[in-house]
């Protein structure tokens, strides 16, 4: 898999995290997996066509979830996924991947994105079409996100 497919991901992932969130999120060693990739319980799923194909996948944990959200919404507490949250979740990764796909585009590479499916549930586990799956932690005060990039040419 060429880095230059996949730190796209990781740099519109870092910057829209630490964007909407206010909070500085640190890229932490990609790894590579194989297929499926199993998930903790929330799961932002996001379809990739074009000249690359596959799907991304943000995977974090319900408290760091809420957290993301309330930071998104200025600080407001939120103390459960209810469809406000579920829409902010949904909306982060589309920021991620839409910002992905500009930066893909400013290197020549084009893609058109799905509208994300967000997924809630214990032992989650997503596999694609036994692709390598390159995996990137990103965190920030204890909390991780986890970004996996399914692709291929």
């Amino acid at each position: 898999m060429k880095a230059e497919y996949i730190n796209p991901f990781i740099k519109a992932s870092k910057d829209i995290l630490t964007q909407m969130t206010h909070v500085e999120y640190k890229v932490g060693k990609p790894t590579l997996k194989s297929s499926p990739c199993n998930a903790n319980n929330i799961v932002i799923l996001i379809g990739i066509t074009g000249d690359i194909k596959g799907q991304a996948m943000i995977n974090l944990n319900k408290s760091v979830a809420l957290n993301v959200v309330s930071n998104m919404m200025g600080g407001m507490e939120i103390a459960e996924l209810n469809d406000i949250s579920k829409s902010a979740l949904s909306e982060l990764g589309n920021m991620i991947l839409g910002n992905s796909a500009t930066l893909l585009f400013n290197a020549g590479i084009k893609i058109d994105i799905t509208p994300p499916t967000l997924m809630i549930g214990d032992n989650l586990s997503i596999s694609s079409d036994q692709m390598k799956v390159i995996s990137v932690p990103l965190e920030a005060n204890e909390e991780k996100i986890e970004l996996n990039i399914f692709v291929k040419e």
